[in-house]
C-alpha cells in the first residue's frame, strides 16, 4: 500500500520539476529574444550610418572625378579574369583535362607540387630490390666522408640510417669526430651502429681540426675508388649510390652530382627548396657553387687536385669542386633528386647569415682557382646574393669589333641605337656595319650620309625581301673585325663595357659566342637566354621578370653557359661564324636562325655563354612588327618545322643546361 501511494507523489515531483525547468527555458529563450532584438536595433542603426557614409562619398566631387581611374582599374581586373580563362582554354584544348588541372594545381597551391616531388622520389619496393639485385661490370667501392662535431643524435642517426638505407652496398662510411668534450654523446652514438655494421668507420680526433681538417682525417681513412662528400645532418636518397654507380659504368663519369632539396628540420616533407640544376659549365661554378650535393668523385681525381685546404673553410666544398672539375674528364650531373639538404638556423641551408665568413672564403675560392689556372681576372661579391660571384676577365687583346645592324628606314630607331654606342662605349676598337633593307626614307639617307663622316662607319645596302639571316650574312663580309656582334637596330646600350663584358668570354678558345641581358623598356627581361625545347621549339627564359630579380639558382646574375642566346645582340668570332657558314639564309631568314647559330658552333665544341653584365633595352619588334600576318605565319611555321627537323635529337635529349623535371611550358623554372 505505502509503494502505491509513493508513486503518484513522485510524478508529481518529477512533473513540477519538468515545469520549472520548462519556465526557466522559456525566461531564457524569452532574454535572449530581447538581447536579439536589441542586437538587430543596433546594427540597424550602424547600418543606417554607413549607408548615409556611402551616399556622401559616391555623392562627392572626388568620387565622380576618380570615375574613369576605378572603370580602368576594373576593367584590368576583368581583363586579367578573361586572360586566365582564355588560357585554361586553349591548354583544355590542346593539353586535355588532366593535364590542365594540374597546371592550375600548380599555379594556385605551388606547395603541393613539390609534394608531388616528394612522393615521385619515394623508392618503390620492387625497385628497391631491383637495384638491390643489380649486378654491375664494375666492383667500385664508395667512401663516404663525414666530418663530425657536436652533430645533434637525431640528425646523427638521421644520417647514418641513410647510408645503411642504401640499395647498392659496396661502401664504407667514414666518419672523423672533432666534437668538443662536453658532447660525448656524440661518440656513444656512432659506436651503436660500429657495432652493428663493419662498414661504419669512426675515429674520435684528439681536437677540433675545422672543416677542412676533419674532412681530411675523413679521407686518410677511406679506401674506396670513389668519394661521396655528406654533410653530417643531412640524409642521403637511397638510390644515391646506385645512381652514381650507373654514372661510372655507363657514362665513365670521374665526377657525379645530382640534383638535391632542402627541407625544414625536422620534417623532410617540410620542403624549402628544389636545386634542380644545369649541366656542369665552368663559368657558371665559377659564379656559384650550383653543384654542392651531392658530389662524388674518383679517387684519382682527388689526388690530381690536393685535399681540403682550411684557408677556404666556409667554403671548402667550393673550392675542392673547382678544382675537381677543372681537372675532370668527364663529368655528370644526375637530373634526379638524392640528397636531402636540412635547413636549421646554424645551417648554411637555413641562413647564409648563420655562416657570414663563408662569402669571404667563397670569393678567395673562385679567386685562387683561376689564378692557380693562370687565368687573370678579379673576383667580387654579387651586389643582390652573397654567395653569387661576378668574375671581369682582363681584355688580352683590344682586336677591331665589328658591329652589324641590319636596318629598314626607322630613322628614330637606329639613331637610338647608334647614340647610345657611340656615348656610352668604353670599348675603343670597334666599326659599325649597317646594311640597309630597301629604305625609302629621304631623311634616313641624310642620316646615312652623315655617318659616312666618321671612319667607324661602314654603310652597305642590299634591297632584297627581308631575310635577316642573308642580311647580317652580306654585311659580315664587309665587316673587318676579328669578332662581329650581331645587333638589332631597335637596341639601346644601358652598359657602358658592354662590348668588354662579351669579350672577355669570346676572347676565350673554349668559347663561340657570348650574350647579353636585354630589358623591355618597363625593366622586366626580355632575354636571359634560350632554352631549347621550351614551348616545344625554343623560347627565351624569365621573360617578365623584374631586372632584379636574382632568378633560380642566381640565373640572373651569374655569368653561365646555355645553349642558345639572341642575336638581337650576341658576339661572335668571325672566325668561329664564317667557319659555320654564318647564318642560315635558305631555311631560317627570319625566325630560329640565331639559335640554330648557336647550336652550329656548339657542334663545333664551343661554348655559347650568356653575361649579365653586357645590359641593353630592347626595343622588341618595334621596328619590323609581329608575325601577324598569314604570309608571315606561313614562313614562321615552316621555319619551325624544319627546326623541329633538324634539331631532332637535340631536342628528344633535352637542353643540357635546363633540367628536365623543369616545365617547358613556359621559361619560369618552375617545377613539370
Amino acid at each position: 500500500m505505502n509503494n502505491n501511494s509513493e508513486s503518484p507523489k513522485q510524478e508529481l515531483i518529477q512533473l513540477r520539476a519538468e515545469n520549472k525547468k520548462l519556465l526557466s527555458e522559456k525566461n531564457s529563450a524569452e532574454k535572449n529574444k530581447r538581447e536579439l532584438e536589441h542586437r538587430i536595433s543596433e546594427l540597424s542603426a550602424a547600418l543606417n550610418d554607413i549607408q548615409h557614409s556611402y551616399n556622401a562619398v559616391i555623392n562627392s566631387h572626388c568620387w565622380k572625378m576618380t570615375y574613369p581611374l576605378r572603370a580602368t582599374l576594373n576593367a584590368v581586373k576583368n581583363f586579367v579574369l578573361i586572360r586566365y580563362f582564355r588560357k585554361f582554354c586553349i591548354s583544355l584544348k590542346r593539353n586535355g583535362l588532366k593535364q590542365t588541372m594540374h597546371k592550375v594545381k600548380k599555379t594556385l597551391f605551388p606547395k603541393s607540387v613539390y609534394q608531388d616531388v616528394i612522393a615521385a622520389a619515394v623508392l618503390s619496393e620492387s625497385d628497391t630490390q631491383k637495384q638491390k639485385n643489380t649486378v654491375f661490370d664494375k666492383n667500385i667501392k664508395f667512401s663516404i666522408i663525414v666530418p663530425l662535431y657536436n652533430t645533434p643524435v637525431k640528425f646523427l642517426n638521421e644520417m647514418i640510417s641513410s647510408v645503411i638505407a642504401q640499395t647498392y652496398s659496396n661502401w664504407e662510411l667514414c666518419l672523423a669526430d672533432g666534437s668538443s668534450a662536453d658532447h660525448p654523446e656524440v661518440e656513444k652514438a656512432v659506436n651503436k651502429f660500429v657495432q652493428k655494421d663493419s662498414r661504419i668507420l669512426y675515429k674520435k680526433l684528439p681536437k677540433n681540426l675545422g672543416i677542412s681538417g676533419n674532412t681530411n682525417a675523413c679521407l686518410d681513412m677511406a679506401s674506396g675508388d670513389y668519394i661521396g662528400l655528406f654533410d653530417h645532418d643531412d640524409i642521403l636518397h637511397p638510390a644515391a649510390l646506385y645512381e652514381a654507380m650507373r654514372a661510372i659504368c655507363e657514362k665513365k663519369a670521374d665526377f657525379i652530382y645530382t640534383d638535391e632539396l632542402v627541407f625544414r628540420s625536422p620534417d623532410i616533407n617540410s620542403v624549402v627548396a628544389i636545386h634542380f640544376k644545369p649541366d656542369y659549365g665552368p663559368d657558371f661554378i665559377r659564379g656559384i657553387n650550383f653543384i654542392c650535393h651531392f658530389s662524388v668523385f674518383s679517387k684519382e681525381l682527388l689526388d690530381k687536385a690536393g685535399r681540403f685546404r682550411s684557408e677556404f673553410d666556409g667554403s671548402q666544398d667550393h673550392d675542392m669542386i673547382l678544382r675537381l672539375t677543372s681537372k675532370a674528364e668527364n663529368i655528370v650531373h644526375i637530373p634526379k633528386i638524392l640528397y636531402y639538404w636540412r635547413s636549421h638556423p646554424n645551417s648554411v641551408a637555413g641562413s647564409i647569415e648563420a655562416k657570414t665568413y663563408a662569402i669571404d672564403a667563397g670569393i678567395r675560392a673562385v679567386q685562387t682557382n683561376l689564378d692557380e689556372q693562370g687565368i687573370k681576372a678579379k673576383v667580387s661579391r654579387c651586389e643582390t646574393f652573397p654567395t653569387a660571384y661576378r668574375i671581369k676577365y682582363d681584355i688580352l687583346s683590344y682586336d677591331k669589333v665589328s658591329i652589324i645592324i641590319p636596318n629598314k628606314n626607322h630613322l628614330d630607331d637606329l639613331a637610338l641605337c647608334i647614340n647610345s654606342i657611340l656615348t656610352k662605349s668604353t670599348y675603343p676598337n670597334f666599326e659599325i656595319v649597317i646594311v640597309d633593307n630597301g629604305s625609302d626614307d629621304p631623311e634616313l639617307f641624310e642620316y646615312y650620309d652623315e655617318l659616312k663622316k666618321n671612319s667607324r662607319f661602314v654603310i652597305c645596302s642590299l634591297d632584297i625581301p627581308f631575310n635577316y639571316s642573308k642580311l647580317n650574312n652580306f654585311a659580315a663580309k664587309k665587316a673587318s673585325g676579328k669578332y662581329f656582334i650581331l645587333l638589332n637596330n631597335d637596341i639601346e646600350i644601358i652598359t657602358p663595357e658592354w662590348i668588354e663584358e662579351m669579350l672577355m668570354y669570346v676572347q676565350r678558345d673554349d668559347v663561340g659566342i657570348c650574350g647579353a641581358k636585354l630589358y623591355y623598356p618597363d625593366n622586366t627581361i626580355q632575354h636571359a637566354g634560350v632554352i631549347v625545347g621550351l614551348g616545344g621549339v625554343a623560347g627565351h627564359c624569365f621573360g617578365g621578370f623584374n631586372r632584379n630579380d636574382n632568378g633560380y639558382l642566381c640565373h640572373l646574375v651569374c655569368a653561365q653557359e646555355l645553349s642558345a642566346v639572341t642575336a638581337a645582340c650576341l658576339m661572335i668570332k668571325a672566325s668561329v661564324f664564317e667557319e659555320v657558314t654564318g647564318l642560315d639564309e635558305d631555311n631560317f631568314k627570319v625566325a630560329y636562325n640565331d639559335v640554330d647559330l648557336c647550336l652550329k658552333v656548339r657542334e663545333k665544341g664551343l661554348l655559347v655563354v650568356w653575361t649579365p653584365y653586357a645590359e641593353a633595352y630592347h626595343y622588341e619588334s618595334k621596328s619590323r612588327g609581329y608575325e601577324d600576318t598569314p604570309e608571315k605565319q606561313k614562313r614562321f611555321i615552316a621555319e619551325q618545322n624544319y627546326f623541329k627537323t633538324k634539331w631532332a635529337d637535340f631536342l628528344k635529349k633535352g637542353d643540357p643546361y635546363y633540367n628536365p623535371n623543369l616545365t617547358v611550358d613556359r621559361g619560369d623554372y618552375t617545377v613539370k
